[in-house]
C-alpha cells in the first residue's frame, strides 16, 4: 500500500501546473518517493467556457475581470518569469480560450492506464507551452498517443460520452469537501494544502504525513516471533 496525495486540477490553470512542478520537486528529494502515489482529479473553473481560438487571452481577461489589456498582460508577464524557476515555459501570448472538459475526460482515460502524471505534464505543455487548442479532438488525441495510449482508443473515448462520469463525480467530490479553487493538495487522507505552494511546504507536510502513514501500516507483531516458525531449510519446532 502506498501513501496517496490526492490533487485536484484544470489544465487551464497556471498555478496548477506550478503547483506540479513543486510537489515534484519536493518529492525529488523525499528518500520514499516509490511509495507515494499521486491520484490526479478533475475540476471545473469555468464549465461553460466554449473554445475561442481567435480571441487573445488578455483581451478575454481584461473583459471578464473588467480591467485593461495591459493589466491582464501585465499579470501574465509575471507569470511568466515567476514560472521559469519552476522549470515552466508559459506562453499566455499563444494560449487558446477552450471548454477543458474533453481534456479531463482524457485525464481520466490515462489515470486507468496508469498514466495520470504523465498526461497532466502533456496538457499542461500543450496549453500553456504550445498553445494548443485543449478542446480539439484531434490534439487530443495526439496528445494521448504521445503518452502511449492507442489512437483508436482516444479518438473512441472522445467520439462517446466516456469517462463523463468520472469527471462529474470529481467534481461533486471536490464541492463536497469544500474545495473552491485549484490547485489543491490532500496528502494521506489528512493534511491539505491548497495553492501553488513553495516545495519546501510540499517537503515538511509529506514527510509529517509519512510518519503518520508508516505507523498507521506497520505490522504490529504479537507472541514469539522465532518460534513455530520456518526459516530457509530448518523449522523451529516448539518443545511444547
Amino acid at each position: 500500500m502506498k501513501m496517496k496525495i490526492d490533487i485536484w486540477s484544470d489544465v487551464m490553470c497556471p498555478f496548477c501546473y506550478m503547483g506540479k512542478k513543486r510537489l515534484e520537486t519536493a518529492l525529488n528529494d523525499f528518500p520514499y518517493k516509490s511509495e507515494v502515489e499521486l491520484v490526479w482529479h478533475s475540476f471545473l473553473l469555468d464549465p461553460g467556457m466554449t473554445a475561442q481560438p481567435g480571441v487573445d487571452l488578455y483581451d478575454y481577461l481584461a473583459e471578464r475581470k473588467g480591467q485593461t489589456r495591459d493589466w491582464a498582460k501585465k499579470i501574465h508577464d509575471k507569470l511568466e518569469n515567476n514560472a521559469k524557476a519552476d522549470g515552466i515555459e508559459f506562453n499566455f501570448g499563444k494560449a487558446i480560450i477552450a471548454n477543458s472538459f474533453d481534456a479531463h475526460r482524457l485525464i481520466q482515460m490515462a489515470k486507468a492506464n496508469g498514466l495520470g502524471d504523465a498526461i497532466e505534464e502533456e496538457l499542461f505543455k500543450a496549453y500553456f507551452t504550445y498553445g494548443k487548442n485543449i478542446a480539439d479532438h484531434t490534439v487530443l488525441t495526439e496528445v494521448g498517443v504521445a503518452i502511449g495510449l492507442k489512437e483508436t482508443e482516444v479518438k473512441a473515448m472522445l467520439n462517446h460520452k466516456t469517462y463523463t462520469a468520472d469527471v462529474v463525480t470529481d467534481v461533486q467530490q471536490a464541492q463536497s469537501m469544500g474545495i473552491s479553487g485549484v490547485p489543491f493538495f490532500v496528502v494521506n487522507n489528512r493534511y491539505g494544502i491548497s495553492g501553488a505552494q513553495p516545495a519546501s511546504l510540499f517537503a515538511e507536510t509529506i514527510g509529517t504525513a509519512w510518519k503518520e502513514f508508516e505507523k498507521t501500516h506497520s505490522l504490529i507483531s504479537v507472541g514469539d516471533a522465532n518460534s513455530a516458525v520456518c526459516k530457509d531449510d530448518s523449522c523451529d519446532i516448539p518443545s511444547n
